[in-house]
Formats: C-alpha cells, structure tokens, sequence
C-alpha cells in the first residue's frame, strides 16, 4: 500500500497534512501518536470511510480515491466490536457476504473457517450479549477477516479490554496477521503496544508522520522534539552560546551544536541521569525529590529545580525521601539539541 501527499481537511480544519507512506507486502505498521494527531482519520481515509481529500491512496499500484469503501477489500476492526445485538454471531460474521450475494453455501464455509481462524468454532449460533468482551472483538476480527481483505485495519481494537486480555488478544492478532501474510495499519496511542505489535512504526504529530522505523529508532535516535518527548526522553530548556550548552543541569560543551546559537532544547534518556547525595556532589546542580517508585527492576524518581523544571530518572539504587536535596547528572554524550521555536 502507498499514500502519496494525503491532504484533509474537516472543513476549515486541516487534519492530515500531505502525508506519505509506503507499507510493505505482508507488513503491519502502527500508526502512533497522542490523541488528535490524525491516526483514526488516516485509517478512515484507507478505508474509504471518509471522501478522499488530495494525494493517493494506492492497494497494489491501483488507486483507490474514486472506489466506494465496499469494493476496496479493506477490513476494518474498531474500538468497539459494534456487532448487530439482534442477530447471532455467524449472522454478523456474514454480513458483508450477503450484502455482496454470496450464496448461502460458500457464505457458510467462509464463516466457519473466519470464525476457527479466530479460535470460536462453535460459537455461531450465539448472540453478540452471551459473549465476553474479548469474543466479542474476535467477532468483530472474524468479520473482517471473512471477505479476505488485502488491507487490514485496527483502530485501537483492544482499548477497552484488561491488560491480561489485551495480551491474549494482541498475540492471537498478530499471529493470523503473520499466519495470512495480510497487510496491517494498527493504530494506537500505546508505544509499547505499538512494538508488540508491529514491524515498523510510523510517528503522527499535527498531521504529519514525523518518523517512521523500528521502536530502538525512537528511543535512540528521535529526529524531532516532539517525537522525543513522547517516547519518554526528559526534556529541558537550554542555550547554545559559542560552543557552549548551558541548562539547569550546568555547563558543558554542546553535543551536535545547531547552526544557529541562543535557546535549544535538551533531551536525553531517564536512565542517562546519575543522581547523587548532595554533599557527594557538590560542584553538581542540585534538585528536590519530588517522588520516588519502585518499578521491581528499577526506581523512578522524579526531581523538581529551582527553575520549576523536572527531571525523571531510572536508577538501582533504593528509593529517595520526598524532599532530600540530591545533585543531578547527566553525561554530556547522552544529551541531544534540538532546535527551540
């Protein structure tokens, strides 16, 4: 699949901001982001569920701009299993093949090996209401899967279902996804999940797919603020002057020095900030323990500057007292600029 300069627009809004993207046969790419980044929008304009705005939408070299959302082949499975309450799970299983004239016969074979394809066998002739939340969403996979689509797409298919649930969901998903050799769009706004889940994830902000890679991409190599922050770095404020970075944590020389001098921000990873006691660390900045956890493997502690600034930190060493005075630690090779504007 290819999407080549997507423009949309909600009236005067601007959602999706020429956007391109090429997905890979058999591949399952995430669409990640925050809420309102535009990743529900994009899987709707794949579908056809939205009017095509400007660019092209390709499934194999063909475009599908001007092909209504039934001919496209794309399944699609939501939030919300939205399966009809008054008619057994074959029934909605079915439902596309009888809106498209398939005989009773090949719609029966097709049902029952969607539905044993998703681990339900024998759960036709039930209602959606004798169901549980996750057979449920296993319906819904079965409906998609029943008209063998060339696309796949998951808008968030497990948000409404536990962890423990969720986990037996995600597995079973991605194996008929490997199984198939289907091609799959999964949005989420989970970073972890998003890894479980795909081959490549593709970063959304304002529209716009900032980065696209492998999840070590992200927490190594972040190409823009925005993609820093979301992906956990700590972010500071900070001024590049002839060489030199200057942020609450102090001097140093500046990593990867902007073209232009003045204010930068300063990223880098929680687990790349060395906390010591204060009286150890004298000539470092200090800062006041704000909260401290116990995450098993690791503490999370999170310090507050002067400044008003804060600064998470993964560390080994046992939980901190709220309100001990500690000083603060980065190496300057652990530290990235980006442009501040």
């Amino acid at each position: 699949m290819r999407l080549d300069g997507v423009t949309f627009s909600y009236g005067s809004t601007l959602v999706i901001r020429n956007l391109s993207l090429d997905i890979q046969p058999g591949e399952m790419i995430a669409l990640l982001g925050a809420s309102g980044c535009g990743k529900t929008t994009l899987l709707k304009l794949i579908a056809g569920l939205l009017p095509s705005g400007n660019g092209t939408i390709s499934f194999d070299g063909e475009a599908m701009n001007d092909v209504p959302v039934e001919m496209r082949r794309a399944g699609m499975v939501f939030q919300k299993p939205l399966l009809f309450p008054y008619l057994s799970v074959e029934e909605n299983v079915g439902f596309s093949l009888k809106m498209r004239g398939i005989s009773r016969l090949e719609a029966s074979d097709r049902i029952l090996e969607a539905l044993a394809t998703v681990r339900l066998e024998g759960y036709g002739p039930r209602r959606p209401g004798q169901s549980s939340g996750g057979q449920e969403q296993r319906v819904a996979l079965a409906r998609a899967l029943v008209s063998d689509p060339r696309i796949l797409l998951l808008d968030e298919p497990f948000a409404s279902l536990d962890e423990n649930l969720r986990a037996e969901i995600r597995t079973l998903v991605r194996g008929i996804q490997r199984k198939l050799g289907i091609t799959a769009v999964f949005v989420s706004h989970d970073r972890r999940e998003a890894a479980v889940m795909a081959d490549r994830i593709a970063f959304l902000h304002e529209g716009r797919i900032e980065q696209c890679g492998a999840l070590r991409d992200f927490y190594e190599r972040p190409v823009t603020i925005d993609v820093a922050r979301f992906f956990g770095w700590q972010i500071l404020r900070g001024v590049v002057t002839g060489g030199t970075l200057q942020t609450v944590l102090g001097s140093a020389p500046a990593p990867r020095v902007p073209s232009e001098q003045g204010p930068v921000w300063v990223a880098f990873r929680p687990e790349a900030a060395s906390l010591l006691a204060s009286h150890a660390g004298d000539a470092l900045p200090t800062a006041i323990v704000e909260s401290s956890v116990d995450l098993g493997s690791r503490i999370r502690t999170v310090v507050l500057f002067a400044s008003g600034e804060t600064v998470e930190a993964e560390h080994s060493a046992p939980e901190l007292d709220h309100g001990v005075t500690v000083a603060v630690s980065v190496v300057p090779e652990a530290l990235r600029l980006f442009p501040s504007g």
